[in-house]
């Protein structure tokens, strides 16, 4: 078994075809607008607050709304992309995007600014999983480690760069420049798109949209992310407010599986991928490690504002040991995947994220911002060595037809593990700081070191389902 890895690893690469890698470019540098958008309009909640004479509850619905409408457009956009066409559907969230955008940035009030969201939010839930399918169709199955490395850009970008140019934007600027800086970057991705990406032939079997499926499904994941969202706020899982809409959705989602197995034809999402063990385990392992990557983004940056007390912009520089990381080790771990499997890769990359995790669980208020630096830069690197492995383990064998079930799945259990990981571990610094006696700012750093080790308890989990994952090296 290890020699054959270790010739694996030694093997010459297979070269990505160059048409394929314009596409992935051009794809990838339209859904920068989307991340970058999401982590800008976090750090500009107080100023929107006070520029629309608001209060922070009602502003917070810019970022839920948006959430909520992505959840609703997610598991369209398999059907859309069988029926238009993958390069139609994507053109179409790109105008969406950038129609929106315009508007926001035009609000006059607090209700202009969220319903403007809320059509942004359409256009960003279709963008990621249609740029995912395009691009693994267009591949036919090679080369998957590299290429869905290149689609992670956009998700290692929005962190290390939004809350450095929000900050710039929030210090120097309207907050109506976040969502000016999203006209360009769509034009110029509208225009390529249109240029460079070769239209696909439609099959004469236009498939029906699942009205059924979509009326069960999508409601399903919006309030589920909604009551994921209001966790941390209302105080547990026991409060209404939280219960009531997580309740629904799981009812809401028991209905869909029953719907879907039954039904004779194609649901929204097919689950009869599930069947695969390679292909649950790796849809669990994406679950656990969204609550990983995630808890993350929600832990460093409140820890150096509230503990250290960094402003906006300092936070956003002393992040960037963390994407650094990530962007030194991508384009390696993707080619490694395609080389000698995905299981091995994501089980050290756990174990370097456990470990990379510790000093932040020993962190106070005066830890040094060079370990901590040097902790983040090791943690990104193996980060990437969990999230690649695990997408390339989804896709590994599937037929072009299931690739947009495969790509709603996987944003599905992505994006609600991170939701869930962030909600719990703001729950736990609340309720620590809580009950923590002594000073404040003490107690403030206990409650983050307590979160970080549930952070790395995450991370300990993680193993269980990704010892089932697939070990296979791309032929």
């Amino acid at each position: 078994m290890a020699k054959s890895q270790a010739e694996a690893i030694k093997r010459p690469k297979e070269k990505i075809d160059p048409t394929i890698l314009k596409v992935a470019l051009i794809l990838v540098f339209g859904a920068i607008a989307s991340q970058l958008d999401s982590t800008m309009v976090n750090v500009a909640i107080n100023t929107l607050a006070s520029d629309l004479h608001s209060t922070v509850s009602a502003i917070q619905w810019v970022i839920t709304g948006y959430v909520l409408t992505m959840g609703l457009a997610v598991p369209v956009s398999g059907w859309a992309i069988q029926r238009f066409g993958g390069k139609n559907v994507y053109m179409f969230s790109l105008w969406v995007f950038l129609i929106s955008s315009i508007l926001c940035s035009l609000a006059w009030n607090t209700g202009s600014l969220i319903g403007f969201r809320l059509i942004q939010g359409i256009g960003a839930g279709l963008l990621i999983p249609t740029m995912q399918n395009v691009l693994i169709q267009s591949a036919g199955g090679r080369s998957l480690g590299r290429l869905i490395a290149i689609i992670s850009i956009p998700a290692l970008l929005g962190p290390i760069l939004g809350p450095v140019i929000g900050g710039l934007i929030m210090d120097n600027m309207s907050w109506r420049w976040i969502f000016y800086v999203n006209i360009p970057i769509m034009l110029v991705a509208l225009w390529l798109s249109w240029r460079h990406i070769p239209k696909e032939e439609l099959s004469n079997n236009k498939q029906r949209l699942d009205v059924t499926g979509l009326l069960l499904l999508s409601p399903a994941f919006a309030v589920l992310i909604y009551g994921i969202s209001k966790i941390s706020s209302q105080g547990g899982l026991t409060s209404a407010g939280v219960f009531v809409p997580l309740a629904a959705g799981v009812v809401l989602l028991a209905a869909y599986i029953v719907y879907a197995l039954r039904s004779s034809r194609t649901p929204l999402v097919d689950l009869h991928l599930f069947r695969s063990r390679h292909f649950l385990a790796s849809n669990v392992t994406l679950f656990l490690s969204g609550m990983v990557m995630n808890g993350a983004l929600l832990l460093l940056p409140l820890y150096y504002e509230q503990v250290r007390g960094e402003s906006v912009l300092m936070t956003g520089l002393l992040l960037i040991p963390q994407g650094i990381g990530m962007l030194l080790t991508r384009s390696w771990i993707g080619g490694l995947a395609d080389r000698v499997g995905s299981r091995n890769i994501v089980l050290v990359s756990l174990a370097v994220t456990l470990a990379a995790s510790i000093p932040f669980a020993f962190a106070g208020t005066d830890m040094s911002h060079y370990l901590l630096g040097a902790a983040q830069l090791v943690r990104g690197a193996a980060l990437n060595g969990i999230l690649i492995p695990i997408m390339v383990s989804a896709y590994e064998g599937l037929q072009k037809e299931q690739i947009p079930h495969a790509s709603i799945s996987t944003r599905i259990f992505q994006t609600i593990g991170g939701a869930f990981g962030a909600a719990i571990l703001a729950t736990v610094i609340s309720q620590q700081a809580t009950n923590v006696t002594g000073s404040s700012l003490t107690s403030l750093a206990h409650a983050y070191q307590v979160a970080f080790w549930w952070s790395a308890g995450f991370a300990a989990v993680s193993f269980i389902p990704a010892m089932f994952m697939s070990n296979r090296k791309n032929k």
